[in-house]
């Protein structure tokens, strides 16, 4: 009887993981299949864009679509452009709502929760509800087609990455902060030497979070920059959309191109960024 039973139990234990991968198979392919068809348009000509029937595998691969894709206007411009404008993104957020989130997480004051409550209802207010009047105010002080308005603001801190860090400082036990006390350091050395060095997780969640937002911005980069010399890799694959004909590979090859970057990141910060989010969840 016992024996039927374990062997009842181990059928089931492989039934349920057999449809539980089977799940995460079709789900993956399911939401890999547009980059998949992105690739394989990436490399066809023009004329088998529209065949029919469809084939995701070209019968002849046109590698030189990346290239010439590429050289179509001054992409390696535009790439560093979006570097530099992600870099201080992240640089801001970090700091910003780090250092926010400190003191809602480990200062004791009245009412500091009201305050965070405040903070996190003004993410309710549209981002289109502030569009001209940040336009104006750029414009007043002259910084309009500067790449200022991108990431001046992100140093303002931004309340879901204030509530994930928070979540996260949360967890560190308050008799680190006492015990810095005692030998002498003052709150920002608490701060900076205790509390970030133990956030790892929270860092490169929100790094990457930041990242990602700001690398596949358009509207604010459209908003602001006028140039093209200080366009975003986002506003050149516009560009290629824009035309009176529309290069459908060449538009392909640098989308494909502008997803290794935040592709890379992830996978270098995965298991801080997947050990954060099993944090938030179970708080």
């Amino acid at each position: 009887m016992n024996n039927s039973l374990r062997k009842l139990n181990i059928n089931r234990k492989i039934i349920y993981k057999i449809l539980l991968y089977g799940i995460l198979v079709i789900g993956s392919i399911v939401f890999l299949f547009p980059i998949i068809w992105a690739a394989s348009l990436s490399l066809k000509d023009y004329a088998h864009v529209f065949e029919i029937p469809l084939k995701l595998i070209p019968d002849s691969i046109v590698w030189r679509n990346y290239p010439e894709a590429w050289s179509y206007y001054p992409y390696t411009r535009f790439l560093l452009n979006s570097f530099f404008v992600c870099f201080m993104c992240v640089l801001g957020d970090v700091f910003s709502s780090s250092l926010v989130a400190f003191g809602f997480a480990r200062l004791r004051s009245r009412g500091k929760n009201i305050l965070f409550i405040m903070v996190l209802l003004t993410m309710m207010i549209p981002y289109q509800l502030i569009i001209v009047p940040r336009f104006l105010i750029f414009q007043k002080i002259g910084w309009v087609d500067t790449f200022k308005p991108l990431w001046v603001t992100t140093f303002l801190s931004w309340p879901y990455f204030v509530f994930l860090f928070r979540q996260f400082f949360m967890s560190i036990p308050f008799e680190f902060d006492d015990a810095a006390r005692i030998d002498g350091c003052s709150l920002w050395r608490i701060y900076w030497n205790i509390v970030l060095p133990l956030s790892r997780p929270a860092l490169a969640t929100v790094a990457v979070f930041s990242f990602v937002a700001n690398w596949r911005s358009f509207l604010a980069p459209l908003i602001y920059l006028s140039s093209q010399e200080k366009y975003t890799l986002a506003l050149g694959l516009g560009l290629l959309q824009t035309r009176q004909y529309v290069e459908v590979p060449y538009v392909m090859a640098v989308a494909m191109i502008m997803i290794i970057p935040p592709i890379i990141i992830f996978i270098f910060t995965a298991k801080y960024f997947l050990r954060e989010i099993s944090l938030s969840v179970y708080k």
